[in-house]
């Protein structure tokens, strides 16, 4: 689960929330000054669309139950399929297919997308709504937020030629990122 910024900075400024209320709503370990300026320094992040330090989920709970919305509103659901054997071009023609587009038209397209990096996709797909209903996101609203393949690791290979050469064999691996979020 991630916090979504964009979503928090609209509903935090129409609530009339600012940075001390939001800090104060944020579940404290200690009663320390410390903490609060760290509780501060978190929302100030987020409002400013950066996501260090990264939110938790029961910050995230907070927050919604502070703004009077539901969880799935302000949050959004990635996952991540790490190290895949695919290379990173072949992998975003697939991401590039499905993005923005509802959860049930998504997995039409990749079921019957003939490319084999979608068998990949779907998995990340498939993970991130199941996390998405863990936390009672109606499935029927969800929508792709999120797609995008970065490099991975290459692991370099050689073949043998003639007169003792050797050509390098170059295998790419991506990292597959797919995040879908609850439609207004």
């Amino acid at each position: 689960m991630r916090l979504n910024y964009t979503t928090f900075k609209q509903l935090s400024k129409d609530a009339g929330l600012g940075v001390e209320e939001l800090a104060a709503i944020l579940p404290k370990k200690t009663a320390r000054r410390k903490e609060n300026d760290r509780a501060k320094s978190k929302i100030r992040n987020w409002l400013g669309g950066r996501g260090m330090p990264r939110a938790k989920a029961i910050e995230i709970q907070a927050i919604a139950d502070a703004l009077g919305v539901e969880l799935t509103k302000i949050a959004e659901f990635p996952c991540t399929a790490r190290w895949v054997r695919s290379s990173p071009t072949k992998a975003r023609l697939v991401a590039d297919l499905i993005r923005g587009k509802s959860v049930d038209e998504a997995f039409s397209l990749l079921q019957f997308s003939p490319k084999r990096a979608s068998v990949f996709v779907r998995k990340a797909l498939n993970a991130a709504v199941a996390d998405a209903e863990a936390a009672d996101a109606q499935v029927d609203r969800l929508y792709i937020s999120e797609s995008k393949v970065d490099e991975g690791v290459i692991i370099k290979r050689f073949q043998p030629k003639d007169r003792g050469r050797a050509h390098p064999i170059q295998k790419k691996t991506s990292h597959i990122t797919i995040a879908v979020q609850e439609r207004a």
